[in-house]
């Protein structure tokens, strides 16, 4: 049976999330035109879950020698930031929490603050250079985005880190589970119990 426009666009989606270390959103987008499509209904784009089960698929396929040293490393980068990052209340988001991550993918970090200047303050004191972006918050609004780089030995070169800046009241909505009992996001303990498991199933 051959695989739907939809299903396409998620395998096609995998390859560039994984090979090009993109982002889900302009993976997807890229993808539809790599296949021709430039104009899609969005019942006819993957859903974000669809596309993180071709990149599962994928590096299990062409990345397993390669990938779990790879996440291990930049968990381990997550973790360093985040007990530095303790008075921010830091919680780790995207591929390396959910366990997709290569050294290609960028550590993502979510930080609830009681004010939105607060992360800012603190890397200045902390005497961390890093450039200010933004992006959609949870409720629609625009928030504020830092992003550092950070040198990782494991693997021999900078990692980028992303810091999203978050009001401390929408820590609660980010760690509902979803369809399939998982969180978004996880602290440094919820972390620490993934690399802990890794190393047990290795």
């Amino acid at each position: 049976m051959a695989p739907t426009l939809t299903e396409e666009i998620a395998a096609a989606a995998a390859r560039l999330v994984v090979e090009d270390g993109m982002e889900y959103g302009p993976a997807k987008r890229k993808a539809a035109k790599l296949l021709g499509r430039t104009s899609l209904r969005s019942a006819e784009m993957p859903a974000n879950e669809a596309v993180e089960d071709e990149v599962r698929a994928y590096l299990q396929l062409f990345c397993a020698d390669t990938q779990p040293a790879e996440l291990r490393a930049l968990r381990e980068v997550a973790a360093q930031w985040m007990e530095r990052l303790a008075p921010l209340r830091p919680h780790l988001a995207g591929a390396v929490w959910r366990g997709t991550a290569t050294r290609l993918s960028a550590v993502h970090l979510q930080l609830y603050c009681d004010d939105s200047k607060q992360a800012e303050i603190f890397l200045i004191d902390q005497r961390v250079p890093y450039e200010v972006g933004s992006r959609p918050g949870p409720r629609g609004e625009s928030v504020d985005v830092l992003t550092l780089a950070s040198t990782s030995r494991v693997l021999g070169e900078s990692v980028t880190l992303h810091l999203t800046v978050l009001d401390h009241d929408d820590l609660r909505g980010a760690l509902k589970p979803d369809a399939r009992g998982q969180t978004s996001c996880g602290d440094l303990a919820g972390l620490r119990r993934l690399m802990a498991q890794s190393v047990a199933q290795s």
